[in-house]
């Protein structure tokens, strides 16, 4: 399976830059599992597809502002860093630029100094480690100095640093949003609830490894970055309960679906529990506890694509690729979404 077989042409323009006023306004093309049908929706009419008894499936990570611009003490070179994963207490794994100025023993101050990270060594991908030290609270300094990590196909400045966080978002640590949740109100969730639709959560802190290009020619080859994982007992009988009694489980985007795929057994059964996970889906890969997905348009030849294409076969979502560009539809992170079920 060759990484060129998911390639798709996009105009540049169908990119959306921004984030809708209504969240729950954005377009939602159904694609259908049985027999690749396709139907043109709002966002809003997700309720018509889904049955009393059905679990949605949330992350409810949330996205911190991670990145920071600082100045090397010796120099005064400016330097961006991404906070990528904290590996302990105050060290991280963050991606740096310019690299070739981040070197173990440097030192980079940030925001007058209230801020100041040693640079301790190098790791897997030219990653640095940092050790950051301040007086206060890093999360209240985060949201004093950082920047949302939006990505790079996002020129915009984000006016509300809100809209890149899911109505829902909680448990702190991703460095990007999980964005298929980013189309839900709080007054929709509310209308789920009312038809007797069960909402459960997990936590999967959404790293950049899911945004990097594949750069190998042959699929299997790649390798994902790993991710932190939470399954919470009381959510995964919520959720293993709903298959005992013939409900569906819909995930809401890749990282809930990569989530259950990770925490499921071959017995079907979902554990709870915490770690890290790698698991990279590709057609062939047989799931094991979702039953449809929600999702937005995903890059070309990305392994999110190759998700997509496990759950809902190859043809079918190029097809519907190719459909929604003809329609106009919005792309990527502020862009429309797709169910799959």
């Amino acid at each position: 399976m060759r990484t060129s077989d998911f390639y798709y042409e996009l105009p540049q323009e169908l990119i959306a830059q921004d984030p809708l006023e209504d969240r729950s306004s954005s377009r939602l093309m159904h694609l259908s599992m049985a027999d690749g049908s396709i139907e043109h929706r709002h966002f809003r009419d997700i309720l018509d597809y889904l049955n009393e008894g059905d679990t949605l499936v949330i992350n409810d990570t949330k996205v911190i502002p991670a990145r920071l611009y600082g100045h090397k003490e010796e120099t005064g070179a400016v330097i961006e860093i991404l906070l990528l994963k904290r590996r302990e207490n105050d060290i991280w794994e963050c991606l740096v630029k310019p690299g070739k100025k981040a070197r173990p023993g440097a030192k980079i101050t940030f925001g007058d100094g209230i801020l100041e990270g040693d640079i301790i060594d190098v790791v897997d991908e030219g990653n640095r480690l940092i050790q950051f030290h301040y007086e206060g609270i890093f999360e209240e300094i985060l949201d004093q100095l950082g920047e949302m990590p939006l990505p790079p196909y996002i020129t915009h400045k984000l006016k509300d640093k809100n809209r890149y966080q899911t109505v829902y978002a909680k448990n702190e640590g991703s460095a990007a949003a999980p964005t298929a949740g980013l189309h839900f109100t709080k007054e929709l969730l509310e209308q789920v609830k009312a038809k007797g639709v069960n909402i459960a959560h997990v936590t999967l802190h959404v790293g950049l490894g899911t945004f990097r290009p594949v750069k190998v020619d042959d699929v299997e080859q790649h390798h994902m970055h790993s991710e932190f994982y939470i399954v919470e007992e009381d959510q995964a009988k919520l959720i293993n309960d709903t298959k005992k009694n013939g409900g569906r489980v819909i995930a809401v985007g890749t990282t809930s679906c990569r989530t259950l795929e990770s925490a499921t057994g071959e017995d079907g059964v979902l554990k709870s529990g915490s770690g890290w996970t790698e698991i990279f889906i590709y057609p062939g890969y047989k799931f094991k506890m979702i039953d449809g997905l929600i999702t937005n348009f995903h890059l070309p030849e990305s392994t999110l694509v190759m998700l997509v294409s496990a759950l809902a076969g190859k043809e079918n979502i190029l097809h519907a690729y190719e459909v929604a560009v003809q329609e106009k539809y919005r792309f990527f992170s502020f862009g429309d979404a797709m169910l799959i079920l």
